[in-house]
């Protein structure tokens, strides 16, 4: 019997990079802002750990990112406490 192995297509436009930053979410100019930790980023997107969960992050946000940098995210996927975000 041949083995077959499964192949996953990257749909990804840009590769990422493993790194570990903190970050926080701003889901609007009142709320407080969520904590988070970057995972993996690219030119065009991360992936963020949410350790209070996703719940209630909405699909549109600013990731504020160690330094100063602001980055404008659209939600692509989430988890229970993990988001794969896209940089608009």
């Amino acid at each position: 019997m041949k083995r077959v192995e499964a192949q996953v297509e990257e749909r990804r436009r840009s590769g990422r990079f493993r790194v570990l930053k903190t970050g926080r979410i701003a889901t609007s100019d009142k709320a407080p802002k969520i904590e988070c930790a970057v995972r993996n980023i690219s030119d065009a997107g991360a992936c963020l750990q949410v350790h209070s969960g996703t719940f209630g992050i909405p699909r549109e946000f600013e990731l504020h990112l160690e330094g100063g940098q602001l980055k404008p995210c659209r939600v692509i996927w989430r988890t229970e406490n993990r988001l794969g975000v896209s940089f608009v």
